[in-house]
């Protein structure tokens, strides 16, 4: 799970969120336990977010999967004001190293900031309209509430206070400097420095703070300092050299990546985003685009492979095509099979059609065995 609260969110108030969204979690009665963590991380460096690892019971001692105890949560969790948690099944094999909201990506780039900014919320929002794709989210992080601080150096000087002490006088009540560390017999402790929870709710504390000056005086760091409210991002991130805005989704039930690709590239382009904003799939989706242009030659190379091997084992042309042409009707039973029981052609399910292959190759080579001893021992046509 990833959770997410507003972006001005203090430690404390995000903890409190957190424990709801775990609470309910936790008494899903599948769910064997958890494990749960806020702040910034690998995965986001943001401090408004939050990671979940839940641990379901044993498949024989519950009677839903993974996705299904999903969708179960996502209304329950979904009662929980100004926090959210996106749930994604954990996958035996991953591809590509970076995490996500939700299980699929999809990367907006572009080389301007402003111009992404502007224009990512809107492919956003088309997104969430989508009845084929589940838990929307984005990891855009531009609306912190950021105040700007600026020394009145003439003040100041006035005063006879360096813009240093001014720094440290701010980073000693919010920074949590470590000053000193006490040594035991056994352990250290590391002394911070710090205001009080109830001294730092909010950039009003600042207006307690005060300086000395040369003549020694307590002045008021807001007499020595314009401050203004505006907008920054918390966290931009970037592919190579150039900023990014991750979107990440689920498929909704029998719903196709492929059927996904066709939707998202065409919400693209009925957008006509302006500049140079280019989109890509990550993940999983980025190896399914790659994997549909790639297994046709694989498939070709593995054929003419297959064929020149049992060739020069036969000395014969025709006897590997014997063998090959059993192949075509394995597939077809392969799918078929996997129709009628409504299984997803996933990677597990790859391999098995793999190992179906071989089965028949296998059978089809012993009736050319058998045929080859019959024609030369008993002399059968």
């Amino acid at each position: 799970g990833f959770s997410e609260a507003a972006q001005d969110i203090s430690f404390a108030a995000m903890a409190g969120k957190q424990r709801q969204l775990a609470a309910i979690v936790q008494a899903d009665p599948d769910v064997a336990g958890y494990v749960s963590a806020i702040g910034a991380s690998g995965a986001s460096p943001a401090m408004n977010t939050g990671r979940m690892y839940i641990t379901l019971k044993p498949r024989d001692r519950r009677k839903a999967s993974a996705t299904e105890i999903i969708d179960r949560l996502r209304p329950k969790l979904a009662q929980v004001e100004g926090a959210a948690l996106f749930l994604q099944p954990t996958q035996d094999i991953n591809v590509g190293g970076r995490l996500s909201r939700t299980q699929y990506q999809y990367t907006l780039q572009d080389a301007d900031l402003a111009e992404l900014d502007s224009s990512a919320p809107r492919m956003l929002e088309k997104l969430k309209g989508l009845p084929e794709l589940q838990d929307v989210a984005s990891d855009q992080q531009t609306g912190a509430p950021t105040v700007t601080m600026t020394i009145d150096r003439d003040t100041a000087a006035r005063f006879g206070i360096q813009p240093q002490l001014i720094d440290d006088t701010l980073y000693d009540a919010f920074g949590q400097r470590q000053v000193s560390t006490i040594y035991s017999d056994i352990n250290q402790y590391k002394v911070v420095i710090t205001a009080l929870p109830r001294q730092a709710l909010g950039p009003e504390s600042i207006g307690r703070l005060y300086v000395r000056s040369s003549r020694g005086e307590m002045v008021p760091i807001t007499a020595l300092t314009r401050m203004q409210d505006t907008l920054a991002p918390s966290s931009i991130e970037h592919e190579g050299q150039f900023p990014v805005m991750n979107l990440s989704f689920n498929l909704a039930p029998d719903v196709s990546m492929g059927e996904a690709a066709r939707l998202i590239d065409q919400t693209l382009r009925d957008l006509r985003l302006p500049g140079d904003i280019r989109g890509e799939f990550g993940g999983d989706f980025r190896r399914f685009q790659q994997q549909q242009s790639d297994t046709p030659l694989l498939l070709l190379a593995a054929i003419l492979a297959v064929y020149l091997i049992l060739g020069m084992l036969y000395e014969s042309l025709v006897h590997p095509l014997t063998i090959l042409s059993t192949l075509p009707a394995a597939g077809v039973g392969a799918m078929l099979a996997l129709l009628l029981t409504n299984t997803e052609l996933s990677v597990v399910s790859i391999i098995a059609i793999v190992l179906l292959i071989g089965i028949v190759k296998k059978n089809a080579i012993m009736m050319i065995d058998f045929a080859l001893a019959a024609e030369r021992e008993r002399g059968l046509d």
